[in-house]
């Protein structure tokens, strides 16, 4: 398929079309993350006009992480987001093993994210899902360390990775990551597991 063919098919002609590059420093013995993601702005629904609740979070935790809270719910509403909400990411954020617990990831590094979860949501759309599990997201170095099976350079420590949970099996929602990837919607790793699938824009692609 061409070049033509492929941005036509997924939707990213005219003006909307952004092509955007992000380059960071995730850990200082490897490579900086390179992300290239292409989207485009639209509409959310009216259900994403309502306010945010984050009242189901715990208190401790949110009292925690101070002033970066509102501001980084502030941010994930600007995305506009179709099938994943703002309190869900900012949930998978708020959980602990035993007695360490997770935290919101650098502000400097919020637009990593943005593009990961732009991916994911594209990937929804595909599959007309319209309800989005976020699993996990941006891991701190010691919560990621607590984290079984986790690797010391897993690329949620980048805030570049998520694992999501969609109403139809894994195996599907990995395919079809793996196939928009494939036709130029972002650059990055997509791993399939028994019951959810990994999706980061490292930019370089990669397969499990």
């Amino acid at each position: 398929m061409g070049r033509r063919k492929v941005v036509g098919a997924l939707g990213l002609t005219g003006l909307g079309l952004l092509a955007s590059s992000v380059s960071g420093n995730a850990f200082t013995s490897s490579p900086s993350p390179r992300v290239n993601v292409q989207t485009q702005s639209r509409t959310a629904p009216a259900a994403q006009s309502q306010r945010i609740d984050l009242s189901q979070l715990p208190v401790d935790w949110a009292r925690n992480q101070g002033s970066l809270l509102p501001d980084y719910a502030r941010y994930l509403w600007g995305l506009k987001l179709v099938s994943i909400s703002p309190a869900q990411v900012i949930g998978a954020h708020a959980k602990n093993k035993g007695s360490v617990w997770n935290s919101l990831p650098p502000k400097a590094w919020w637009t990593r994210m943005g593009y990961t979860l732009r991916v994911a949501d594209r990937v929804a759309r595909e599959m007309n899902a319209t309800k989005v599990e976020v699993v996990s997201a941006y891991r701190s170095p010691i919560y990621n360390a607590h984290c079984e099976g986790a690797r010391v350079g897993s690329w949620h420590q980048a805030n570049v990775a998520v694992d999501v949970k969609f109403q139809v099996r894994a195996s599907q929602v990995t395919a079809t990551a793996r196939n928009l990837r494939d036709r130029g919607l972002f650059k990055g790793g997509v791993g399939g597991y028994s019951d959810f699938t990994h999706i980061d824009t490292r930019g370089v692609n990669i397969n499990w």
